[in-house]
């Protein structure tokens, strides 16, 4: 039986730019996790803010939940697609201090993709009462040309990723059989 490639390419890394590292510590990374867990909530910018504040508190750096809440204001989000409204609601609750996303939500439902269509932008600079969780950078379109082939192929008419060909299902890509 045919295995179809995963239709969620959505993925986030945070990175600490404040130590040493002139390119900056990755601290930890999520992918968009939701088909596998049953869990509608487990984007991929989700999923890393979660993989983060289990490694705060384990004994990697053995923080507590208050100072693991707290150092999210020296770190940068970058995610390769513009975060949903939930997950923009959580990347300006954390107060990272920089967010940086790829694809924008607008080239997403382009692409096919079904969104809500409430930029992250928007969301973020909508905070009441909020100010000390400001980003100081947010930065859309970094590493979207690169980017929409992870999103272009899933629908008809986007082409397949390399080593792939388009399946009986229009919606699918299925490896190339080698003989």
């Amino acid at each position: 039986m045919a295995r179809y490639f995963g239709r969620l390419p959505f993925g986030t890394v945070i990175v600490n730019h404040t130590l040493d590292n002139p390119q900056g510590t990755l601290i930890c990374t999520g992918a968009n996790q939701n088909s596998l867990a049953g869990n509608p909530t487990l984007h991929g910018e989700m999923a890393a803010i979660n993989n983060c504040s289990s490694i705060f508190v384990s004994s990697a750096y053995n923080m507590t939940p208050a100072e693991s809440l707290a150092a999210f204001k020296d770190l940068s989000l970058y995610t390769n697609a513009e975060s949903c409204p939930m997950c923009a609601a959580a990347v300006r609750w954390a107060g990272f201090r920089e967010y940086v996303y790829g694809v924008s939500i607008k080239e997403l439902i382009e692409l096919g993709w079904g969104q809500l269509d409430i930029g992250s932008e928007e969301v973020i600079g909508s905070g009441v009462g909020m100010r000390d969780k400001d980003p100081e950078v947010v930065l859309g379109g970094v590493g979207s040309e690169e980017s929409k082939v992870l999103f272009g192929w899933q629908f008809a008419g986007g082409d397949c990723p390399s080593g792939c060909e388009r399946g009986e299902r229009s919606d699918g890509c299925l490896p190339v059989e080698l003989e």
